[in-house]
């Protein structure tokens, strides 16, 4: 008898544990940060290697309900510098990436570059992208002269 107690209330404390962890990890889940960017784009279109640096923003929302971490960004190259809020936002909050791309001593031409984004929510990498076209600034010279 005393056994068929001791049994029952391992089984009642085993059942009773497995509750409260599903209970806990479901109450996780409820609260995550998610991040939503108006655009993923930008195209800078053409500019001259007379004015090689060029900067855009990214801007997006936390449509979580978790504050939003984001973590790191970083530019395919070193010629694309993303800069980001270090502080966490707020559920419904906006904040911005800005991203400058310094062409100054490459190649004209056409170039597509990423900007990876992580952070503590869902999803938690987003890839943004620029691009556009610097145009020789010889060519640029000779076709205002005609």
């Amino acid at each position: 008898m005393y056994n068929l107690q001791r049994k029952n209330m391992k089984k009642i404390l085993l059942l009773t544990l497995i509750m409260l962890v599903n209970i806990n990890l479901a109450m996780a889940q409820q609260h995550t940060a998610s991040i939503k960017f108006e655009k993923t784009l930008h195209n800078f279109g053409e500019f001259s290697e007379n004015e090689p640096i060029q900067t855009c923003a990214f801007k997006f929302t936390n449509v979580g309900t978790a504050p939003l971490i984001i973590n790191q960004a970083i530019g395919s190259c070193g010629c694309t510098i993303p800069t980001y809020t270090k502080t966490p936002i707020r559920p419904g909050e906006k904040g911005e990436i800005k991203v400058t791309y310094k062409g100054k001593g490459l190649y004209p031409g056409h170039f597509k570059k990423s900007i990876t984004i992580r952070t503590n929510g869902d999803p938690s990498m987003v890839r943004l992208y620029i691009e556009g076209t610097m145009t020789d600034s010889q060519q640029q010279s000779e076709a205002e002269k005609k």
